[in-house]
Order: C-alpha cells, then structure tokens, then sequence
C-alpha cells in the first residue's frame, strides 16, 4: 500500500494523490469539524509525519491560519528534501479570530515568516487564502503580483489561489499556476473549475473532500468513497485531508492508492 504521484500542472512538481493538512497540528478554536480534539504533543505530530512519509504522502498543506502548525512543522519535520510544501497568505488567525489581509506588504511579510518559521530559504507552493471575495482579491488587490515577484527571486515555486467561487476558481485558473477547489459528493459546482484546469494544464488541489469530516461519521466506508469521488478527475493533483490519528491517515492511503494515476 503506497501513494502514487501525479503531476502539479505545469510547475514540475509531482505530488502524492492524497496531501496531509495540518489545521488540527496548531489550531483547535473556530474550526468547523465534527468533534472537539486536543492539540497533538510533539511526538505525536512526529510520529504522523513519520508514518506519512512512510506511505508516500510527500505533500503537507498548512497556513499561517493554522495556529502554530508551521512552527511545528519548522521544528519537527525530517526529511524535508523528500517533502512539498504548501502554505498560503491572506489569513491570519489571532485571538480566537480570522482576519485577513491581502496588501503587498502583508503578503511579503507572511511569506517571510513562513519561511523563517518553517526553517526554509523556499517554499514550494503559495495560495491565496481567499475570504470569499476571489475575484476582488484577484483583481484589485496587490497579493498576486507580489507573490510572483518573490517567486522570481526565488523564494517561492508555484503561486496560486485556494477558492471560495466558481467564478474566482475560473479566474485563478488563468492566472496562477495551482487552484485549490472544494470538491466532493455533496460539493460539485467546482467541476467546471477542474474541467478548466484541465484544458490549460494546471494544478489541481482538493480540500473538503470529506465536508471538513462530516462525511466521516458514517464510517471509513464513507470517507473511502469521497477520496475516491475527488481523485477521479484526471486533473485532480492531490486531495488535501487533515489528520491527527495514525490510523485514519492509513485508512485514507488506503483509498487513495488504488484510485491514483500517474
């Protein structure tokens, strides 16, 4: 039982087709799961990373509104040459609340600290951690183009967008290299953004593929069927799904293997 890769668009990267989120390593407060869960200890977080690369997940997916999920992972992360990164700019969470900010020095700095706090001199992929209003951030705000400048100079790979619409899924579809999609059974509007993705040849990235774990509560059965559902589409790079349990990350390698392509 072992992860295949796929391609990430055209940026050259090859990720595995299921990606570990780490929400639940720094952040308990204001998230929309199912059930309340503790903070994970160091070596619990260790231990997970460990097993991941094991399986063959070789993406981790966080943000600075992740709590402390990108210090943690700055700290306890082995291996790194054998790791993709994603992280984003936008959010900020502090003080129990979101707040976001998508101005260019805001989104220089972001990517400063990011890079500091997770030990790095490049990070491999960025999304804009969209508000909701896509198209505004795309459009009139400074964000993108100050993330392509810092990917010229080399501090950045892939530069994209995590979505909240159909229309601002199109557009960064045009504009960036990687979009990130809400896709799932009980979720399909983004279908048109994936079939877009596509036909340009960008990345494609899942999250909620399992409707932040609600769709869990019937059992492994119905999550196995969510992963397989996201995976289908050939342009579907990696399906995102956050964990804390050693045994939950197996059971989701375990449905994703069979369903990845190369």
């Amino acid at each position: 039982m072992s992860l295949q890769q796929r391609p990430l668009g055209q940026t050259g990267l090859r990720v595995s087709s299921l990606g570990l989120g780490t929400v639940k390593f720094g952040r308990n407060q204001e998230v929309k799961y199912p059930s309340s869960f503790a903070i994970p200890s160091d070596e619990e977080v260790s231990t997970l990373l460990a097993a991941a690369s094991d399986l063959g997940v070789n993406l981790l997916d966080t943000a600075p509104a992740y709590g402390s999920s990108e210090q943690r992972i700055g700290r306890l992360l082995e291996n790194r040459e054998n790791w993709i990164i994603c992280t984003k700019v936008g959010e900020e969470f502090t003080g129990g609340k979101s707040f976001y900010d998508f101005s260019a020095e805001h989104t220089r700095q972001s990517v400063e600290r990011s890079l500091r706090n997770m030990r790095l001199d490049h990070v491999d992929i960025v999304l804009v951690h969209s508000d909701g209003s896509d198209m505004k951030i795309l459009e009139q705000s400074d964000c993108l183009e100050t993330l392509f400048k810092m990917r010229d100079k080399g501090l950045v790979g892939a530069v994209g967008m995590s979505t909240k619409s159909v229309a601002g899924g199109l557009q960064a579809v045009e504009m960036t290299d990687v979009v990130m999609v809400t896709y799932n059974p009980g979720a399909t509007d983004d279908a048109e953004v994936i079939a877009a993705a596509a036909e340009q040849n960008k990345g494609i990235l899942v999250k909620k593929a399992l409707n932040s774990g609600h769709d869990c509560l019937a059992g492994p059965g119905g999550a196995a069927a969510n992963l397989r559902f996201a995976l289908k589409p050939s342009a579907v790079s990696s399906v995102i799904v956050g964990t804390i349990s050693p045994q939950h990350l197996r059971d989701n390698v375990q449905a994703s293997a069979p369903a990845s392509k190369t």
